[in-house]
């Protein structure tokens, strides 16, 4: 082998995208020191989007401290590729579960004003295009949040501001677009989104996502009638469907908001990931091997996550791809039909998963190590 592509999404709690990359690149140069290795690590739109591409395109992250989901100041980070022209806003860093503590964690009120800052920020950067990355919310506020920090009215019965979260949701009965941020017209905006999910219904934001964001039983119901009425009066106000919009559900009714209010485009995660760091034409360019990998591989895998995305473009080049894996869950055979031709677990006996996650980089290596052995042994015979 001469050439190997390394294109891993993250292994989440433990490493993210690079890492892993990395980690598996300096396995691959134990068993092959003179091979080439092309590292391009990949996500499909969730946590660690922003760190990734930055990373892929030689880019740049910058900080800045916006509003948490509760309310609270965080520090976020938003990056600059290095195309110079196109920025990534990742709402999981102002927007996102973790931020929120379990006994806090309530749907009704959280909100996503500080995503509407980060998008504020990076297109105060002179920016032509903006990614967003809407996986792991806290919030089901339909993107009300996000469209207030970004000049959005959004009025009760007596033209007063509502209150933020989906409680505000409840008294909505007017918006007024005319303070929206004028540069938000000027740049073409895209949703990395890896979820078909509805705005509202038994498969919309409320109904599958709600529960894991604090919602009990008794709230979802209110909930989902929220963000109806955002959507009813989204339709009268603006002229514009998202109620049944595939990918609206998406973080809370983000993905929903986001077209609404700022005119953006809903992607598929990992095909706009790809485009942006031009997997294909690196693929293209010719590889014996591509190395991918996730934390889990599993049904799911089959339906828009990295490993397969990679598969995908890589079959059209007859590139053979495997995948290194924390874990294997139900139904990863799925992802035979889907252009991978092998997967492996880094985990090498019986130990706990916290030492999985405290020494990841260090299994990633030597399992990566053990599959080129191995694949050398196969192809000398």
């Amino acid at each position: 082998m001469k050439r190997i592509i390394i294109a891993p999404d993250s292994f989440k709690e433990s490493l993210d995208a690079p890492q892993v990359a990395k980690a598996i690149a300096a396995g691959v140069k134990k068993a092959l020191p003179n091979v080439e290795t092309v590292e391009v690590p990949l996500a499909d739109g969730g946590e660690g989007l922003t760190a990734t591409l930055v990373a892929a395109t030689g880019g740049k992250l910058i900080e800045t401290v916006v509003t948490g989901p509760l309310g609270e100041p965080v520090t976020a980070r938003w990056g600059l590729l290095g195309d110079g022209h196109t920025a990534v806003v990742e709402m999981a860093q102002a927007s996102g579960l973790p931020l929120v503590p379990k006994e806090k964690r309530n749907p009704l009120f959280t909100t996503t004003y500080g995503t509407g800052e980060l998008i504020r920020e990076a297109l105060a950067s002179g920016c032509q295009r903006l990614i967003v990355g809407i996986g792991g919310s806290a919030t089901n506020d339909g993107g009300a949040g996000m469209a207030q920090a970004l000049g959005v009215k959004l009025l009760d019965e007596a033209g007063r501001d509502i209150p933020w979260g989906a409680v505000g949701l409840e008294k909505l009965q007017h918006i007024d677009m005319q303070s929206l941020f004028p540069r938000v017209k000027e740049v073409e905006i895209l949703v990395a989104c890896d979820v078909d999910n509805p705005l509202c219904g038994p498969r919309g934001a409320s109904a599958v996502y709600g529960p894991q964001k604090g919602a009990t039983p008794e709230m979802i119901p209110r909930l989902d009638a929220a963000l109806a009425r955002l959507a009813d009066i989204i339709a009268r106000d603006l002229g514009i469907e998202v109620r049944d919009l595939p990918g609206a559900g998406a973080a809370g009714g983000l993905g929903a908001g986001l077209v609404a209010f700022l005119g953006a485009t809903l992607r598929r995660g990992i095909e706009l990931v790809m485009e942006t760091v031009n997997l294909e034409g690196i693929l293209a360019a010719g590889a014996d091997l591509v190395i991918t990998g996730e934390g889990e591989i599993n049904r799911q895998t089959a339906y828009g996550k990295v490993p397969t995305g990679v598969a995908k473009v890589a079959g059209k080049y007859g590139i053979p791809v495997v995948a290194l894996v924390g874990s294997i869950g139900e139904g990863a055979e799925a992802v035979y039909e889907h252009g991978i031709k092998a997967y492996m677990s880094i985990v090498p006996r019986p130990v706990p998963l916290s030492y999985c996650l405290e020494n990841a980089a260090t299994l990633l290596l030597d399992a990566a190590e053990r599959l080129i052995r191995l694949l050398t042994v196969l192809s000398t015979g």
